[in-house]
């Protein structure tokens, strides 16, 4: 597979995303259904606690690329929706450190939406992953 970003400006590799990525020479493409922080029985989990939704929701991410032969370094797309993008933003740091340390630069697209399908749901992570 070969990846190639799409910048045609440099502000947003600086935030460690890119603004595309043509992806060709792929055999496989994974569509990942949003995970958010659901327990293994599928009980939603901390509610009230933002950081530990986004990791969670992280960790979940991580379980179907792994299933699927992939890992984060295989994302080509992630999608991020929250209900609320200023609590979102002072942990954004969670994320974006566990794309760093994979070396994911995905193209990105974070929203604001009232809510999730699960009320004390804060985070949803919605990915596109290619090998």
């Amino acid at each position: 597979m070969e990846r190639t970003t799409v910048n045609p400006w440099t502000w947003s590799v600086d935030l460690g995303y890119n603004q595309g990525e043509v992806v060709s020479g792929h055999t496989r493409t994974l569509y990942c259904s949003g995970q958010t922080a659901m327990s293994g029985d599928g009980k939603p989990q901390h509610a009230g606690d933002m950081a530990a939704q986004l990791a969670l929701s992280i960790d979940n991410l991580e379980a179907v690329l792994a299933e699927a032969g992939m890992s984060l370094a295989n994302l080509v797309r992630l999608n991020v929706y929250t209900t609320d993008v200023d609590l979102l933003f002072q942990h954004y740091g969670i994320l974006a450190s566990r794309l760093a340390a994979a070396k994911a630069a995905t193209s990105t697209t974070m929203l604001g939406v009232t809510r999730l399908a699960i009320p004390t749901l804060t985070v949803e992570l919605e990915a596109t992953a290619a090998a």
